[in-house]
């Protein structure tokens, strides 16, 4: 048998794989559980770059290091999530303290040109300070306007909340290129954060239709009932949950003993839900599954008759991007949801809207005229497929992303 020739990489390549590193840190989740990271990271190894990911570990995600699909991931120890203004402040603290050690690590072993960082929170940024008198750039990578996002939780103005403006104004100061989720965060950076606009990337978190795909229903997700109304996303304060469960209450009181509600994903309010099910006496009605492999959450949301994303109306949620939105009508689904900007412009003729006043009555009205109209469920959840399809899925994207990246390696020169 004759040898096998090796493999010439042209010089334009070698000269990306040397000089185009780059570390992405996030606190939230651990990657690749972090789709949006996930994705992110996989664009830009697509995209020539060397790519090393620090995230904390978390349940089915404990290796200290291990490289998947050509990228390194670095998880760090990570307390209890926290769920109180102090709980965070110690959440955080620790994970500072790990991301600072595992970026040295990584970049005295490695090596890296530029730091993204993922918030929340907002405090990544003393992460990369040290490196930039080396030339290392930060791309801060904005998933939560925090200040909103405070605000929303705890409705106050205190100590707290001006820590986050404080961290927020010192991100926008010490970054390089911001990479904004939407129109809105973009509008942030140049308004709050006086950044240039050319400085500023809008990258949107569409769902990767190559994964994320309709899978054959299953009736018995449907407990005996006739419908079924799904939801995924995280388990807390700002997703309105309290308010889905009012409703499913408030459907169930109509005589509609027909309808289940199935909300997927974990958090720190699951616990406080999943009482609050059982004080309503909704056991027969309302479930929580908590976090499960995405082939169960796909089997979930295709047996759905329609999906709801109750975010409760606030200037948070008013001006952020819902992933969850974008996964409904990926699978064809029609959705139910309040009024608010952002989740307006990405569904479109794909939701009805919900009167932000009328929390329970109005929401719970829509779902029923939904359920009982077929055609227009139909209708609508096309509608959606086709505006994933044509312009929100996450291939769109990507040309942003190594636009944001372009950006800060001509800033190193």
């Amino acid at each position: 048998m004759r040898p096998s020739r090796p493999v010439q990489i042209p010089v334009e390549q070698q000269s990306v794989s040397v000089k185009k590193r780059t570390l992405i840190i996030v606190e939230n989740l651990p990657v690749p559980f972090d789709g949006r990271v996930w994705k992110e990271a996989c664009a830009l190894r697509d995209g020539g770059y060397e790519v090393a990911v620090l995230s904390p570990r978390g349940k089915g995600y404990t290796k200290n290091h291990e490289v998947l699909d050509g990228v390194h991931i670095y998880r760090h120890p990570m307390p209890k999530e926290g769920n109180t203004p102090f709980g965070y402040l110690w959440e955080y603290g620790w994970a500072l303290f790990w991301e600072l050690l595992y970026s040295w690590w990584v970049f005295l072993t490695r090596g890296f040109h530029v730091i993204q960082g993922c918030n929340p929170p907002d405090n990544i940024f003393i992460v990369a300070l040290p490196f930039k008198l080396f030339g290392v750039k930060y791309i801060f990578d904005h998933h939560d306007a925090n200040p909103e996002l405070y605000y929303s939780k705890y409705e106050r103005h205190d100590f707290f909340y001006k820590t986050q403006v404080w961290l927020e104004k010192l991100t926008y100061r010490f970054c390089d290129v911001v990479v904004a989720t939407n129109e809105s965060y973009k509008a942030l950076a140049v308004s709050r954060g006086k950044l240039d606009p050319q400085d500023v990337f809008v990258v949107r978190n569409g769902p990767d239709l190559e994964t994320f795909k309709l899978v054959p229903g299953k009736p018995e997700l449907k407990y005996g009932k006739a419908y079924l109304v799904g939801y995924v996303g995280t388990m807390s304060i700002q997703e309105g949950l309290d308010i889905l469960i009012d409703v499913a209450a408030h459907i169930k009181e109509q005589g509609r003993g027909d309808v289940h509600f199935t909300c997927v994903g974990g958090g720190p309010g699951l616990a406080g839900l999943r009482a609050m099910v059982k004080e309503k006496q909704l056991g027969d009605t309302v479930d929580f599954t908590g976090r499960v492999p995405d082939n169960e959450l796909l089997e979930v949301l295709s047996t759905a008759d329609l999906c709801v994303n109750p975010d409760k109306p606030c200037e948070m949620n008013d001006i952020s991007t819902m992933i969850k939105i974008m996964e409904y009508m990926a699978l064809g689904k029609s959705i139910v949801q309040f009024n608010l900007k952002e989740g307006r412009y990405s569904a479109g003729e794909a939701s009805l809207y919900s009167d932000n006043h009328d929390l329970v009555t109005d929401f719970a009205n829509k779902i029923l005229w939904l359920l009982d109209h077929p055609e227009e469920r139909r209708r609508m959840g096309e509608f959606g497929r086709r505006r994933v399809e044509e312009k929100l899925a996450w291939k769109f994207s990507v040309a942003n992303l190594l636009a944001a990246y372009e950006r800060a390696f001509e800033k190193r020169r």
